[in-house]
């Protein structure tokens, strides 16, 4: 009882505060089956390294070391089990929507000079604005290259983004878009597209991106390998393991490890309020570019686009595109904008890599 007392009166309001944070994002999790695998074990994790004398603090630093400060380990390997998730054929049969994807990565640069009107240096600004990427792997992978004093902010925000997905976009999407844009129907492009083509596209976008930006080979790289064992058709098992297996359990490790950085001494900073802030901006930023770029695509266009699959050009893949096709489906029951906005959603994956090398090589 005497040991429970002295721990008790050691507590800190920053440590109470800190379990709370750690157990919104629990019930998030749970409760609004929001990017569970990730957001629970971060939220668990900023429970458990907030205990008073936490003896699962040190091997959590130590996870954290390993696999994410010495050599972005962690986040590298998680991207060969996105790139096995995806599927680049709709992009394939489309290839116009990687416009959309580039166009949505303007939030990302805005933020960057946002950022540094605040104060921040040009490292830590760089690191902040790439949480518009929604993109967590290349968030965490940009900010311990540019050794950003603010690690753990940035990957809190840019999961949390992720996660919260379906309640950010739709109000920004509908107070860029009238009801008329959003019926807007577009055609299913019957393009039929080969293996040969499916199996050469992740070597050569590795290879160009290498050429255009090469701070971001080792992203794109591991992207496009996970995608090559998926295409390549005789590794079947092992592009299901990178699915489900590797993937989950990276992203579970990931999560828990996040947490080492959400002590209250580091986390609770007024720079951490901003940060969540800016990295809103930069959100709401991609969503806009996308949306307004098919907007004014529509003036000189006679096939019209629905303005909406412009929004999942973020790398929120797919919580993005299934927003847009459900908000297409509130406004018209027979309206089906899945495979438009997949396209434009995969493109985003390879545009938010490309402009996190962009970053690296800019301030680097």
């Amino acid at each position: 009882m005497g040991v429970l007392l002295e721990t008790i009166q050691t507590l800190q309001i920053g440590q109470v505060a800190m379990w709370i944070i750690g157990g919104i994002l629990i019930y998030l999790a749970i409760k609004k089956d929001m990017e569970p695998t990730l957001l629970l074990p971060m939220g668990f994790g900023a429970i458990l390294v907030n205990l008073p004398e936490s003896g699962a603090k040190a091997v959590i630093d130590r996870l954290f070391e390993i696999g994410v400060e010495n050599n972005e380990l962690m986040p590298l390997i998680l991207f060969i089990g996105i790139g096995a998730m995806i599927d680049f054929e709709p992009l394939l049969t489309n290839p116009k929507l990687m416009i959309f994807g580039a166009a949505a990565q303007f939030g990302i640069f805005f933020t960057l000079s946002l950022a540094s009107l605040f104060g921040f240096e040009l490292h830590d600004a760089a690191s902040i604005a790439i949480i518009g990427a929604a993109d967590g792997p290349t968030s965490i992978f940009v900010a311990q290259q540019l050794n950003s004093n603010y690690v753990a902010a940035i990957m809190v925000a840019a999961y949390s983004y992720m996660a919260l997905v379906p309640i950010v976009q739709p109000p920004i999407i509908k107070l860029c878009t009238t009801k008329k844009e959003r019926m807007i129907r577009m055609k299913n492009v019957n393009r039929k597209v080969s293996k040969t083509t499916k199996i050469l596209f992740p070597i050569v976008v590795t290879i160009i991106v290498g050429l255009v930006a090469p701070d971001a080979v080792a992203l794109i790289g591991f992207l496009m390998f996970g995608n090559l064992i998926r295409e390549c058709g005789v590794l079947n098992s092992l592009s299901e393991t990178a699915q489900n297996v590797l993937a989950n359990l990276i992203t579970i490790f990931l999560g828990i490890t996040i947490a080492s950085r959400m002590v209250a001494a580091e986390f609770l900073q007024f720079e951490t309020l901003l940060i969540m802030g800016l990295g809103l901006v930069a959100f709401i930023f991609d969503t806009f570019a996308g949306v307004m770029l098919a907007k004014i695509i529509n003036i000189f266009s006679k096939e019209k686009i629905n303005p909406m699959i412009g929004a999942t050009g973020i790398s929120a893949f797919p919580m993005s595109a299934r927003v847009v096709h459900k908000m297409g489906r509130e406004e018209d029951p027979q309206n089906f904008l899945l495979m438009h906005a997949i396209g434009v959603n995969v493109s985003g994956q390879i545009a938010s890599v490309i402009a996190g090398g962009l970053i690296l090589a800019f301030v680097a």
